[in-house]
């Protein structure tokens, strides 16, 4: 299958303040978005996903790289290839907060071209599906912030293009519409066949509703991989053994040495607890006979359950990527 979003070798720098040197925001950045994916696209603060995402929508131009939307190069035909795509913006910037819902639809249905009768019927069910009905004659600046979400992504359904990119869809809003707006989203892959692309701090989204995660950090890709690839990887690997008696001072510095990122504690002088990673059979028989050699009890072994937060700061912190393809 050929990609709908192909992003190749992307580079972009900023100038600093009152000096002559560069910040590297985005460093050879590769990636690929396929029809009807949903994709996750994460990083910290700071590490180039915001850069990236302005990138793709064609609020910045990268100096270095491509970037093409069913096939074509948003740089080179930008107006061209922005028809086959739109964007909800954090903070709600593609709204006019004095403007009605309804009026909202229209006028940006009326930027892409579309006649109020060309849109009605559509209007017509996006405030329903939406559970904006009740709300079409209120100004949007009088709406809470997960109506404005809701009609934001109403907004960039109307346009309909192939994909749509969500900036922090979920931001502020209380747990309810944040489910609400992740059945929304499912219903828009299924029913519509839409291409999306979504970038959220809320890892229950991205666990939720996302097939696929490309994470950047300090400006360049360190994962690109199924979700359930990682959480069956990193399900398997955390470990958690409650042993009948503190390590010696010999087994503390092999463990230290061992595993770096292990956790060790004494809950009394009668127990201690153990929680670590292991990368296969080969550390879980290196773990066991480091206990051998002060016959060190073990009173139980639970396997970890791990949610993609987890993971996403483990992958961040650099401890997580054994064992995953690397994006080339």
């Amino acid at each position: 299958m050929e990609p709908i979003v192909e992003v190749h070798n992307l580079h972009k720098q900023y100038k600093k303040r009152k000096t002559n040197e560069f910040t590297q925001a985005v460093s050879d950045v590769s990636f690929a978005v396929y029809p009807g994916e949903i994709l996750g696209l994460l990083g910290p603060n700071g590490a180039g996903k915001t850069t990236t995402i302005k990138m793709i929508c064609g609020l910045l131009r990268q100096d270095e790289g491509t970037i093409t939307i069913k096939g074509i190069d948003n740089k080179k035909k930008r107006l061209k290839a922005l028809r086959h795509i739109s964007a909800v913006l954090e903070g709600n910037r593609n709204l006019y907060w004095r403007l009605t819902v309804r009026e909202n639809l229209e006028y940006f249905a009326g930027n892409r071209g579309k006649s109020k009768r060309e849109v009605r019927e559509k209007i017509e069910r996006f405030l329903r599906d939406f559970h904006l009905k009740e709300k079409e004659h209120e100004l949007v600046n009088r709406l809470s912030r997960g109506m404005q979400q809701k009609l934001a992504i109403a907004v960039a359904m109307l346009a309909d293009t192939e994909v749509i990119l969500l900036d922090e869809p979920t931001l502020g809003i209380d747990i309810e519409t944040s489910y609400e707006v992740r059945e929304i989203l499912k219903q828009i892959v299924k029913d519509a066949k839409k291409t999306i692309i979504i970038s959220s701090h809320d890892m229950d989204v991205i666990q939720d509703i996302c097939e696929r995660t490309v994470i950047i950090n300090q400006g360049q890709i360190v994962i690109d991989e199924k979700i359930d690839n990682l959480l069956k990887l990193f399900a398997v690997r955390n470990y958690k053994l409650t042993l009948g008696a503190p390590l010696t001072t010999e087994q503390q510095r092999l463990l230290r040495e061992k595993f770096p990122a292990y956790q060790y504690e004494e809950t009394d002088h009668l127990q201690a607890v153990i929680e670590v990673d292991l990368a296969g059979n080969e550390e879980f028989y290196d773990l066991f006979d480091l206990l051998k050699l002060a016959k060190t009890p073990v009173e139980s072994i639970d396997r970890e359950m791990v949610n993609f937060e987890q993971i996403f700061m483990k992958i961040v912190k650099g401890e997580g990527g054994n064992g995953l393809a690397q994006p080339s």
